[in-house]
């Protein structure tokens, strides 16, 4: 199983085994525990809960911090769900980085920085109006479509909130897996601010072509 929680911590770059210098982004994953395994039978479907990250009893809402002690584990602050590659996995297991290997492929999945409410230059890269005085529309979205429907067409790109959505980047290299201090190196940037919430799983694309095959 290659489903793991973190926290980003933040980008560096690292120099690989042939000279080369590799921008990566450093992911504080896991230990993670297996809060519960989720039954065809009993629930609907197949899936696993993980959770993650240290927090006071305290912080928890009734419902939650009796959850956890239902499944008799430790208060986590974060929990998820993974319904892949979760084969031979029960509840009271504990997931690290070791599960990873360099040139493994993952998707990195977070909730991307929030920008607020923005135009439509900023949010969909509209070039804008004319920059004379005498324009008068400089960077107002101009026509956008049928003006008799008297609703927004769904899709049509508008002003609006920009950012702060569920972000997934995929197939990113897997560059080292420190399982003395539980951190995770992936090649390029992943989604979200510092400190954010991310969830690696194994990625749902093919293997690339190796050379010659």
């Amino acid at each position: 199983m290659k489903n793991i929680l973190g926290r980003k911590v933040g980008m560096t770059n690292v120099f690989t085994a042939d000279g080369r210098s590799v921008p990566v982004t450093v992911i504080e994953a896991g230990p993670c525990t297996v809060v519960e395994r989720r039954t065809k039978e009993k629930n609907g479907y197949e899936a696993i809960a993980l959770a993650f990250g240290n927090v006071k009893r305290s912080r928890l809402t009734r419902a939650l911090s009796g959850h956890y002690k239902k499944n008799g584990v430790e208060p986590h602050r974060w929990i998820r769900e993974f319904r892949e590659e979760i084969e031979g996995i029960e509840a009271g297991q504990t997931i690290t980085v070791a599960v990873f290997e360099p040139g493994d492929r993952v998707d990195v999945v977070g909730i991307s920085k929030g920008h607020g409410f923005s135009g439509g230059i900023k949010r969909h890269n509209f070039s804008g109006g004319g920059a004379s005085h005498g324009s008068m529309i400089h960077r107002q979205p101009a026509s956008n479509g049928d003006t008799n429907a008297a609703r927004t067409v769904k899709g049509s790109r508008r002003p609006g909130e920009y950012g702060n959505d569920r972000t997934t980047h995929q197939n990113l290299e897997v560059i080292r897996a420190d399982a003395e201090r539980n951190l995770l190196l992936v090649r390029g940037p992943v989604p979200g601010a510092n400190n954010g919430l991310v969830m690696v799983c194994q990625t749902v694309k093919s293997a690339p072509a190796k050379a010659g095959g």
